[in-house]
């Protein structure tokens, strides 16, 4: 499950890329304040994965 939400964070981060470079060429200030929050919540979700296999590596240490 992890790869796959790390995979789909990414995609968010890309999407929000793309959508906010298209409302920069448009000058559609809607849609790059969108992309901007796609960007935002992948990167969010992100840290939150890393944060989970930071907790996943600590717990290994200390089993063994």
């Amino acid at each position: 499950m992890g790869f796959l939400d790390k995979l789909r964070n990414k995609a968010q981060r890309g999407k929000g890329r793309g959508k906010e470079e298209i409302g920069r060429q448009t000058g559609d200030p809607y849609l790059e304040g969108e992309g901007k929050a796609d960007r935002i919540k992948g990167g969010a979700k992100q840290v939150g994965e890393q944060m989970k296999d930071a907790a996943k590596e600590v717990r290994k240490t200390f089993d063994r």
